[in-house]
């Protein structure tokens, strides 16, 4: 008999872990290296996880997948994606509004076909893996084949998924409004009732944004909200000052953008607003008295030249105000790329235009643990530690001849972190664990669904 107890999977190599908020408590506190790492897998979930010599006698030598050079951390969380845009991502030359007649309601209308829908779903999951990103918050189209598309997707490889269907009946081209409130209704509630809480999977009622919500539709949705407790509630915030001035003419009698939400009952936990670029002070209080939680979207805003991004106001506040649950997100396909990394450098470059310095720790925190609390998911992903769903990415922290070049030059790991969020894209992926089974591996160019052979790096 084997002295070995029976783990189905062991990863050594270095660790990187939050056990804290790097915003409030400073890096080096928030922060957990381990140089020589060991994280146990048992069934989906981390069992153990610490140093390889004080962990080593756990598991059996064969066991044991090692990732020299690497940096195993938690998987990326995108907090806000639309993946029916992942077919126009790039498009050239104009301002949101513009941008959403021009390329998006033009695309989005395709979605009513299952077939076309399932073909994306599965492209934009392949490409979330391949870029490290294992949970995301989605926004679909307006048909319920949309969703149904992702949602079978992501069931199929057991990846964690928050996503729904789109609610617009007004502003927007006819083949993408509902045809009535209560169709728009009835649809998302049979989607919620189908997956909602099926495997790691979770609904978001998704008004696109109050622009294209009659006031009726935004009353149904606050309803359908409520009368599902633990779904999640995802929209637009804010975005640009064109948006607002036109939210302003549509709902006069409202105080700001966020009291229209706030009238419908369409703010509090679980509700993910993205954006947030423009906000009166009493928006910003609200968010944090009500546990909202918002999501920052670098490479779109500076791809559509919405604005900066306030990131002293939303994560470090003066009192009596506390921070406000914050995300990092593509925002595909106004953002221009589905990888966290670029992401991240992305986010620091907005910063710097906002006189605001961004360290590396603090991006890779909301990338993932601070995701995960902005998600509500704080105690099932986003960081390692016995308990968690084992979603982790092995990252190669010398992914290219010039990145290796650089690294030898790195005396920090703050520094090391720095030039992988800098210079790095989807070549550092060098394998993706969802629920403790290997979902992508660089090295075989392989994507892979549960049961299937999975080759294994040596």
């Amino acid at each position: 008999m084997s002295p070995f107890p029976l783990h189905h999977l062991a990863l050594r190599g270095p660790t990187l872990n939050f056990i804290d908020d790097p915003f409030q408590v400073g890096d080096e506190a928030a922060l957990r290296y381990e140089p020589d790492g060991l994280v146990i897998i048992e069934n989906g979930k981390i069992a153990a996880a610490g140093n390889y010599a004080a962990l080593r006698s756990r598991v059996a030598p064969n066991a044991v997948t090692h990732y020299p050079d690497s940096l195993i951390l938690p998987g990326f969380i995108d907090t806000h994606v639309h993946y029916p845009q992942t077919q126009m991502i790039g498009g050239y030359g104009v301002q949101l509004i513009d941008w959403l007649n021009k390329y998006t309601f033009v695309t989005e209308q395709q979605f009513g076909s299952p077939a076309h829908a399932a073909a994306v779903a599965d492209i934009f999951l392949k490409e979330c893996l391949r870029a490290g990103t294992t949970t995301a918050a989605v926004y679909c189209t307006v048909h319920p084949e949309s969703v149904e598309a992702l949602f079978q997707a992501a069931f199929k490889r057991h990846m964690r998924m928050i996503a729904g269907k789109v609610l617009m009946d007004r502003n927007a081209p006819a083949a993408l409004l509902d045809a009535s409130v209560q169709s728009g209704y009835d649809q998302s509630a049979a989607l919620i009732a189908k997956w909602h809480g099926k495997s790691r999977l979770s609904y978001a009622v998704t008004p696109r944004f109050a622009p294209t919500s009659t006031p009726a539709q935004l009353e149904a949705t606050g309803a359908l909200w409520k009368a599902h407790p633990g779904t999640y509630m995802q929209t637009h915030l804010a975005e640009t000052l064109q948006e607002n001035e036109w939210v302003r003419s549509l709902f006069p009698d409202r105080a700001n953008y966020l009291d229209v939400y706030t009238h419908y009952g369409l703010t509090g936990p679980r509700a993910v607003f993205g954006h947030a670029l423009h906000l009166q002070e009493d928006e910003w209080l609200h968010l944090e008295a009500s546990g909202s939680a918002i999501t920052h979207c670098p490479s779109s805003n500076g791809f559509l030249g919405s604005g900066l991004f306030d990131f002293a106001r939303a994560r470090q506040p003066r009192a009596p105000a506390r921070a406000i649950r914050t995300g990092l997100a593509t925002d595909v396909g106004g953002g221009t790329t589905l990888s966290m990394l670029k992401t991240m450098g992305e986010a620091y470059k907005i910063g710097q235009l906002g006189h605001y310095s961004l360290s590396a720790p603090k991006a890779f925190y909301l990338a993932t643990r601070g995701a995960a609390q902005s998600l509500y998911l704080e105690d099932k992903i986003g960081s390692i530690a016995p308990g968690m769903d084992a979603d982790l990415l092995v990252l190669d922290m010398k992914s290219t001849p010039l990145i290796d070049f650089r690294m030898q030059h790195c005396d920090t790991l703050a520094d090391a972190l720095f030039v992988q969020m800098t210079m790095a894209d989807d070549r550092a992926t060098r394998a993706v664990y969802v629920a403790g089974e290997l979902a992508y591996s660089r090295k075989h160019l392989h994507y892979s669904v549960p049961g299937e052979f999975h080759p294994r790096e040596e």
